[in-house]
């Protein structure tokens, strides 16, 4: 039986972690075709452990709830988690699993396709979120998203007593629950529509139309993503505009990680959800300018870039 009945601080990320394996190309392959990369590497990913990683680096006490194979990647996934001091505590090793594995192509515009092998994540389910329902419990905010399975987002969204991050990137099939505690609940276009259906909610014309309509379902709250045109973010009767700095982008792949990551810390921090997504924006413009997920995050020594006035 869990006693704590209110949270005591820091931010518990429940999801997935992937050794991420990064090839580069000129132009991403149609169906049928043979491209030539330029150069691989082996990578820490996964959009769990991508965004404990950001939480984390920018000075948030983070915790993570994940699983990780018995073979040659899981130390490659856990490498940002370590250097980035996240708690491993409750993190499970599944025997006989692999790590779950992402293959990335980036393109020289900056753009990426990747394809996810879920491996260990598997794992990540109803019994390991019951096995540490104090720590999900005692925090000030709890992160998930869309690559662990749908029983363990639903029991650790029903654990939460704090502030709960959702971002169902990819988008599953989960209790409708899920979707009306999150606050906020975190999109980006494509996802915002698939959720906007699953709900009964009419899309309208437009991007605040859509945000609308979701807060009008019960989403307590909402942020809507727009890569490099910032974000809306939803509460109560307002949506407010937030703009993103211009940057040449490099690589795009964890960015939308680093995004939430940094909501979470600024939520976490009593940061309202406005002035959360503002930074987050920033950081999310940062990581795009380097290569890779975790390697591509600021510290909070790092300057962000500037948004245009």
């Amino acid at each position: 039986m869990v006693s704590v009945t209110s949270p005591t601080g820091g931010v518990v990320v429940v999801g997935s972690t992937n050794a991420d394996l990064l090839v580069g190309v000129a132009t991403h392959p149609v169906p049928g075709e043979t491209v030539l990369g330029h150069g691989m590497r082996v990578m820490s990913g996964g959009k769990g452990a991508n965004q404990a990683v950001a939480a984390a680096r920018l000075g948030a006490d983070v915790a993570f709830v994940g699983a990780v194979g018995d073979d040659e990647f899981a130390d490659a996934a856990l490498a940002g988690l370590r250097s980035a001091g996240v708690d491993l505590a409750a993190l499970a090793v599944a025997p006989g699993h692999r790590t779950g594995i992402a293959i990335v192509t980036v393109s020289d515009d900056g753009e990426n396709s990747i394809v996810v092998v879920p491996g260990a994540n598997a794992a990540v389910d109803e019994a390991l979120v019951g096995a540490h329902a104090g720590l999900v419990t005692g925090a000030a905010t709890v992160v998930l998203q869309g690559e662990i399975p749908r029983a363990a987002i639903e029991a650790a969204a029903r654990t939460t007593r704090g502030r709960l991050v959702v971002n169902l990137a990819p988008v599953l099939d989960v209790d409708e629950d899920v979707l009306l505690r999150a606050d906020p609940l975190v999109l980006n276009e494509h996802e915002a529509r698939l959720v906007a259906a699953a709900l009964d909610v009419p899309a309208g014309d437009g991007d605040e139309p859509l945000v609308r309509g979701l807060l009008a379902r019960g989403v307590r709250s909402v942020v809507l993503t727009l890569g490099p045109r910032g974000a809306l973010v939803g509460q109560g009767g307002d949506v407010t505009a937030v703009p993103a700095p211009r940057v040449r982008a490099v690589d795009t792949t964890g960015a939308g990680d680093a995004f939430v990551g940094a909501l979470a810390h600024g939520l976490a921090r009593g940061d309202g959800l406005v002035d959360a997504a503002r930074t987050a924006a920033r950081v999310g413009a940062y990581a795009v300018r380097s290569p890779g997920a975790q390697a591509s995050y600021p510290s909070a020594d790092d300057e962000l870039p500037p948004v245009p006035s």
